[in-house]
């Protein structure tokens, strides 16, 4: 037992993947009996694995505080870039059932009894308006979710490094979100207003409440395209995060090559 214990002693002190081959192979030749063997077979896997995230933690820990900061928001600008650019096109949330904006919750529970009475085409009006909303209002307010990244502070990057999957992504959106909705909410009103969706909205609930199947008074439309539309947003952003996780070398930014590799 003593030579097994110090093979871990020598494996636990070099972190590298070699040296817990190398131990594999010492413990290997030391056991001639197949039930040691099975026992130190185990114990030669759980030595590589600790290795292995040894190894990724040291090269976690020498990044800088600035280019782990630099690298997880080039990657969330990225991640804005691509997000502007699929949902801002035609149909970009319209036709893509992860992200399209269905009726507002109220108007769902009667759009069922409205079909009935050929109110159909302008539940479907209502709901393309709302979604051409959405992707207009995202093309227009890139320079909005900029400006929001390059002002965000991480007080720890190398901690959101090695979150989830989305980590960055969430901790864009929480530090931002109180920001975005007020200036992201203008812009959609005005897309609204453009699409002329407050009247197919007026039209389409009002015939609703007439039949009793909705309250007179329902929520701030505008209010319910703004949150959807940023849900899509950062839904498209995280997306964005998890491939660059997955494939950091894929990239062509040298610094989010650094930065994710090491995080990986």
């Amino acid at each position: 037992m003593s030579m097994i214990h110090s093979i871990v002693a020598a494996a636990a002190v070099d972190t590298t993947e070699a040296a817990a081959l190398l131990a594999a192979r010492r413990l290997r030749a030391s056991s001639k009996k197949p039930a040691i063997a099975g026992r130190l077979g185990t114990l030669c896997a759980s030595l590589l694995l600790a290795a292995q995230a040894i190894a990724a933690s040291s090269l976690l820990d020498s990044l800088t505080s600035k280019d782990a900061s630099g690298g997880l928001k080039a990657a969330l600008s990225q991640g804005i870039d691509t997000a502007v650019s699929q949902l801002g096109a035609t149909n970009g949330f319209l036709n893509d059932p992860k992200v399209a904006i269905p009726l507002p919750p109220a108007l769902q529970k009667a759009d069922r009894a409205l079909r009935m009475v050929g109110m159909g085409k302008d539940a479907d009006n209502l709901k393309a308006a709302m979604n051409h909303a959405a992707e207009s209002a995202v093309s227009n307010a890139k320079p909005v979710f900029k400006q929001a990244l390059t002002k965000m502070t991480l007080a720890d990057a190398k901690t959101i490094l090695s979150g989830g999957e989305d980590s960055g992504t969430q901790y864009f959106r929480k530090a931002t979100s109180d920001q975005l909705m007020s200036q992201f909410k203008p812009i959609i009103a005005k897309e609204t207003a453009k699409l002329n969706i407050a009247s197919l909205y007026d039209r389409y609930a009002g015939k609703a409440a007439g039949l009793g199947i909705l309250p007179a008074q329902d929520a701030n439309l505008n209010d319910y395209v703004t949150n959807k539309a940023l849900d899509g947003l950062f839904t498209r952003i995280a997306d964005e995060e998890r491939a660059i996780r997955k494939d950091p070398m894929g990239q062509t930014s040298s610094l989010i090559k650094k930065v994710f590799s090491a995080a990986k």
